[in-house]
């Protein structure tokens, strides 16, 4: 059949072979229909994609690695872009920049700077697309050394939604930099990524894991180790099933130094209560990268809430035990993330779209299932913590691990003056909302 597109890479239509998989993304719970899958071999093949859309009023979804969980990566009868033909991955060692194609993954970027001992900071599973975490934001286990995915990036090539090439950067459409730094998917498809990069040893990184029960002296003792953290120490407590289905609590810690420099805060952690697991230990970073990734497999059923907590009150940790607790399946996962703080908050609120550096904690509620009959049970659960969880928050939350239920409160992770700025972007850079398949700011006015 003809390519109406001329792309170099390959149409999908719903009657081609290869279909299903190519509309299949990370999310089991979202299950969309496209028109078609547009899987771009380069920059043209984009504008060309992106121009048979606006032409013919289609709706578009922008898929990187398809691991957001709303799902925006795929759409109901419309054009999907698809950049995962677009891999290319290059690294400049001494003047340490990487320039990586919108379809790498984390896993694939880390394996090409790791070659040169270098790295950035980037996301906690290697299957994650660097796209989506990085126009994000991006929490990842080196940020608290070297800030977000976004404060590392340099530079990025753009097409717009009229199907211009633009190179936005700090000397270059330098408001259209500043949206990419935070704002989503909104302005454009990114097609290309300059990233900063930095010297990355092995790191000390591990999981402790404890028995359920001892859940409220382990959560104390995080706080304790969290409080006095140095900058170089990441680390996120997590209250998750062992493979047997055994309740446990604990925490995965990665510190940017030797096993002789361990600090004091990481070693009185280690040595609290009875440890079931402690593979603390000196790891390479891409491999500390690949940690989380056997229990986040593609095809799980996901619904998730956030909030950023400020601090880890008695009030809090006892709503957080309880709550997690009453998860319906062995699968779900309640995630308290201290990977903000240090460089994150060094940079000015003003300097990014992400604005909200101010918060110390993030708590990740993961709903999660494999079979449909237990979705009505994780979504409750979920809500319910969410809600139960809200008073201790700022009001805040992280833009990337927004479901696809929460568009009214896609203000709340900007705040109202950063959100008004990015309104007036959107405005000039996509001013009939084409890229509306995401955590979408409608055009000012």
């Amino acid at each position: 059949m003809p390519n109406p597109l001329h792309l170099d890479g390959t149409l999908v239509r719903p009657a081609d072979a290869g279909y299903d998989e190519a509309r299949t993304i990370w999310n089991g719970m979202v299950d969309r229909k496209p028109a078609l899958i547009a899987q771009c071999a380069s920059t043209r093949d984009v504008v060309s994609a992106v121009n048979h859309a606006r032409e013919h009023g289609l709706v578009v979804a922008v898929r990187g690695g398809g691991h957001n969980v709303a799902g925006n990566a795929v759409c109901d009868d419309g054009l999907v872009i698809d950049l995962r033909p677009m891999k290319d991955v290059s690294v400049d060692p001494e003047a340490r920049i990487a320039i990586a194609g919108g379809g790498v993954t984390w896993g694939e970027y880390d394996a090409a700077t790791q070659a040169h001992g270098l790295g950035s900071p980037g996301g906690a599973i290697s299957s994650t697309g660097i796209a989506g975490l990085t126009l994000g934001g991006g929490f990842g286990w080196l940020s608290r050394s070297y800030g977000l995915a976004c404060d590392n990036l340099i530079s990025a090539e753009v097409v717009t939604a009229t199907g211009d090439v633009l190179t936005a950067s700090e000397t270059e459409n330098t408001d259209l930099f500043w949206a990419l730094r935070g704002g989503g998917g909104n302005f454009g498809v990114v097609t290309k990524f300059g990233y900063r990069l930095q010297v990355i040893p092995e790191l000390l990184a591990g999981l402790v894991l404890h028995p359920r029960s001892e859940a409220p002296g382990v959560i104390e003792a995080y706080r304790r180790m969290t409080v006095a953290a140095p900058d170089a120490l990441s680390s996120m407590a997590a209250f998750l099933c062992s493979p047997d289905g055994d309740p446990v609590v604990g925490a995965f810690s990665v510190f940017h130094g030797s096993v002789d420099e361990a600090p004091a805060a990481l070693t009185e952690w280690r040595a609290h209560g009875t440890a079931l697991v402690d593979d603390m230990g000196l790891k390479p970073y891409a491999l500390v990268q690949q940690a989380f990734d056997a229990g986040f497999p593609s095809g799980m059923r996901n619904y998730w809430k956030s909030g950023y907590i400020r601090s880890m009150t008695p009030e809090f940790m006892a709503t957080l035990i309880e709550h997690a607790n009453r998860a319906p399946t062995p699968q779900c996962v309640v995630g308290l993330e201290h990977m903000i703080g240090g460089a994150v908050g060094r940079v000015g609120a003003s300097e990014t779209a992400f604005g909200r550096r101010d918060a110390e904690y993030n708590l990740l509620i993961l709903g999660v299932g494999t079979d449909p009959s237990t979705d009505d049970a994780v979504r409750d659960w979920v809500r319910t913590m969410a809600e139960a969880i809200q008073p201790f928050g700022t009001g805040a939350l992280y833009v990337n691990y927004m479901d696809q239920d929460e568009p009214n409160r896609i203000a709340d992770a900007y705040g109202a003056e950063h959100y008004a700025r990015l309104g007036q972007i959107k405005k000039r850079y996509d001013p009939a909302n084409l890229f509306r398949m995401n955590q979408n700011i409608a055009p000012a006015g």
